[in-house]
């Protein structure tokens, strides 16, 4: 599908889309600030009872009345922008793509494979709950623009930090570590509860404490084959970030805004709405996908399916897949490298495993005929990945029709072991949302302290799910507790050129985002070697 700026084919269509999009914001506004006034987050509870505020049940009587008043008078005005917003939906294109000239040609992403043959690529996917501010806080998280602009900034000082790699003359270490995040500037601008907590906390041993930490824990770890790490930080020099549940549009702007300087082209208000398809009301989308896409790579093509099965609360919201196909760079023998891209958010509901697997059998088959349609003779494909937030994980005996599907024949999960049995070095990666905001996990540094301890990390992660009301036994005997891992980074091989291998040099777990979602962002470092001598076969 054609790449540009604006989601209309001409200036008309999104001038009258604006101009209905304006009419519905104040109602739409003024309906989420009276759901959000009478909900409050666990961490606005502890702050009123340190503070003994007496006036909230006051806020939220006048607030209530206030909102709901204001509401009613801007319904009309909404209804009429809704029938200009509403048929635009037909003709309006699946994104949004916003596109950065780099200031210099050295801040350009090529991988110089014309000069080596081989490459690392880095990738990490994390879902962001970045749903209206009412919405959210039913998650345990709100302020959602707030949180949005934290987010952004957090995840720029991460992956723009120098990739500083200390060896390390030791038998139990991997060889390199990790930089400490002391090294790094602090994150000046406004953020959301617990990072606050975290400036207070931490401004004045972060030094000592850093320096320590970084020769104990930060390092990479071997076990089985795969290295791992648990990093209070993205990784640095992250290629290609996707994002979950970026309902929101206003946070959706804010992320761009905050990684367009690293990442030059931005993916955004991916999905559809209104009726879909268009002229039949059988689902009707008020959201769209929720996914976001940030890669350092120009995008060559790009193309959206939303999932035609999705039931309940999650049929709202037009969640399906984005496969995109990016430009690296130029082989030893001047053919073009590109890599596919796939990142996608499966139905969330428990117990509706028949639903997902249906929707993992579109994502082979969209990925399939993606890849066929775009394929060219002069080209060379060195990665093939497929991330998401798919909903279910590889521990609970109610996921397993999930475990099973064949998806996970063609792409490899490096934290799995086998079905319904994961590595024993993984981490659950969906966090207890009552718990968001205690001591434990409300900064990035106690968030990575608790990961590394299987006691602490029981009270944290979300636990596995029975099935059909059958008692639960977990972990088994002598092996490690995990919890739910429901984030996912994947790789095929059998997609990519035949002289080209594929390495997993690290698998990384990031605490940075503590205290701003209730999920674990995930990241994946993939080594690529292209055989020179068979390039041109």
């Amino acid at each position: 599908m054609a790449l540009q700026a604006s989601a209309f084919p001409n200036g008309f269509a999104a001038g009258i889309h604006a101009v209905g999009w304006a009419f519905i914001v104040p109602c739409f506004w003024f309906l989420d600030r009276l759901i959000a006034v009478c909900k409050s987050t666990t961490l606005e509870q502890t702050e009123r009872l340190e503070q003994e505020c007496y006036l909230h049940p006051l806020e939220v009587f006048f607030g209530s009345i206030t909102f709901f008043i204001l509401f009613l008078a801007t319904a009309p005005l909404a209804f009429l922008g809704f029938l200009l917003w509403a048929p635009l939906q037909a003709c309006r294109r699946p994104f949004s793509y916003h596109r950065e000239m780099p200031s210099s040609p050295d801040k350009v992403t090529n991988k110089g494979f014309e000069l080596t043959g081989k490459a690392s690529f880095v990738f990490a996917s994390a879902n962001l709950c970045l749903l209206p501010d009412s919405l959210a806080r039913f998650n345990n998280l709100g302020h959602t623009q707030r949180r949005a602009t934290a987010i952004g900034q957090h995840i720029v000082q991460g992956v723009s930090r120098p990739n500083i790699r200390i060896l390390v003359d030791s038998p139990s270490s991997c060889g390199t570590l990790s930089p400490s995040s002391s090294i790094l500037p602090a994150v000046s601008s406004p953020t959301y509860g617990a990072t606050d907590r975290e400036g207070q906390s931490s401004q004045g041993r972060s030094s000592h404490r850093n320096a320590s930490r970084a020769l104990s824990s930060q390092g990479c770890h071997q076990q089985d084959d795969v290295p791992w790490e648990i990093s209070s930080l993205f990784p640095a020099n992250v290629d290609i970030l996707c994002l979950e549940e970026v309902f929101d549009k206003r946070a959706a702007q804010k992320l761009t805004n905050a990684l367009k300087p690293v990442f030059g082209h931005i993916l955004y208000d991916i999905g559809v709405y209104a009726c879909q398809p268009p002229c039949r009301c059988s689902s009707f989308k008020f959201f769209n996908s929720g996914l976001f896409l940030a890669s350092r790579f120009p995008v060559l093509e790009a193309q959206y399916h939303c999932f035609p099965n999705s039931r309940g609360e999650d049929a709202l919201a037009a969640k399906g897949l984005l496969s995109v196909k990016v430009l690296i760079g130029q082989s030893q023998k001047q053919k073009k490298v590109v890599g596919y891209f796939n990142c996608t958010h499966l139905h969330a509901p428990a117990g509706e495993g028949e639903i997902r697997c249906i929707q993992l059998d579109m994502v082979m088959k969209w990925i399939g005929e993606f890849q066929a349609a775009n394929k060219q003779p002069d080209e060379d494909v060195v990665f093939d990945v497929l991330c998401g937030d798919f909903n279910f994980d590889n521990c609970s005996p109610d996921d397993t029709l999930e475990q099973n599907h064949s998806l996970f024949e063609e792409y490899r999960d490096p934290c799995r072991a086998g079905p319904g049995k994961e590595k024993p070095w993984v981490i659950g990666t969906l966090l207890e949302q009552p718990t968001l905001y205690e001591d434990d996990i409300n900064t990035s540094e106690n968030l990575q302290r608790t990961l590394e301890n299987e006691d602490l990390r029981k009270k944290y992660i979300a636990p596995p799910v029975p099935s059909g009301g059958s008692p639960l036994v977990y972990p088994e005997t002598d092996q490690p507790w995990i919890g739910r891992r429901i984030d996912y980074i994947l790789n095929r091989e059998s997609s990519i050129s035949k002289h080209c291998q594929t390495e997993i040099e690290e698998v990384t777990f990031i605490t940075q985002l503590a205290g701003l979602t209730d999920h674990i962002p995930v990241g994946l470092k993939l080594n690529v070697v292209m055989d020179s001598e068979s390039a041109d076969e």
